[in-house]
């Protein structure tokens, strides 16, 4: 993939930090131009097949998973028609909840290891049921700890069902700047983090590391470190009742001024306005008489 990856992520921020749902693929032709998510995705295929780019060719056949880490390029080339499970969620959302440990078949692949994880046959009917209940949390607008603990917990079994799947396969190649410099945004971003940080950790130039981000993920390290901290304020607002000023600082912001100068330009609102949408198209209609 030569191309420069596109980012797409409207979906997903308009959900908020997690989208699930059922795919049926009814064209066989592929996508002409590699794209890239600001969040880790995974698919799990049901029946027929799909061919995809992403460092390297896989065929996704039924029962198996397609792991696609946040920022890795990948395309879809292909493929005969059939259905699949899929759902998208925040990095480091979840790592903030003491959950990273569930996302090394992800590492692996950042790190060059395989794409496509089998799953056991007698684990399909339990990991397909556990998507379609992931669907119907997540097409549910109410907010509140309860709902998002529920669809945490889903997702939480979904990703183990994938790690036991994936056991102990071997270690991959290795890193390199960009797995290297999205592992540490990712695990830093919701804390005060500057693009020279990141570059210190990984022992490279700050240009260096922005440009390579960019060529790589059609993102730089800094709009890397904004995304995942717009991730955690949109699960915020939309799932507690903390004052805007407090969503700030848990996002790794110390000015509230700034950090909803910066939601406003990523969202179109600001951060109160958005909570204010959200809760009112959750609100159910009243019955007719």
């Amino acid at each position: 993939m030569s191309e420069r990856p596109t980012p797409r992520d409207d979906a997903f921020a308009e959900a908020g930090t997690m989208v699930a749902g059922r795919r049926r693929d009814c064209v066989e032709r592929g996508s002409p131009t590699p794209v890239t998510h600001g969040y880790a995705a995974l698919s799990f295929q049901l029946t027929g097949e799909a061919r995809v780019e992403q460092s390297g060719r896989w065929i996704v056949r039924p029962g198996d998973v397609h792991l696609v880490p946040a920022g890795a390029a990948h395309r879809h080339l292909g493929g005969s028609r059939g259905e699949s499970w899929g759902v998208g969620f925040c990095v480091p959302c979840l790592k903030a909840d003491g959950a990273g440990a569930l996302l090394s078949p992800f590492e692996r692949v950042r790190d060059g290891g395989a794409a496509v994880i089998t799953i056991p046959p007698a684990r399909h009917d339990y990991l397909e049921s556990l998507f379609g209940e992931l669907a119907v949390a997540t097409a549910d607008a109410s907010g509140g700890d309860p709902a998002e603990a529920v669809r945490r917990s889903l997702l939480t079994l979904i990703l183990a069902e994938v790690d036991r799947a994936a056991g102990a396969a071997p270690a991959p190649p290795g890193g390199g700047v960009v797995p290297d410099a999205l592992r540490y945004i990712e695990q830093h971003c919701l804390g005060p983090l500057t693009l020279q940080e990141v570059a210190d950790a990984i022992g490279r130039t700050p240009a260096y590391v922005t440009g390579a981000l960019t060529r790589a993920t059609g993102r730089s390290a800094v709009k890397w470190i904004i995304h995942g901290r717009m991730a955690q304020a949109r699960r915020l607002l939309s799932h507690s009742d903390e004052r805007v000023d407090i969503v700030a600082e848990r996002v790794g912001y110390a000015d509230p001024t700034h950090f909803i100068r910066l939601f406003r330009r990523e969202h179109g609102q600001t951060p109160a306005a958005w909570r204010a949408a959200r809760r009112f198209s959750a609100v159910p209609s009243p019955a007719p008489r």
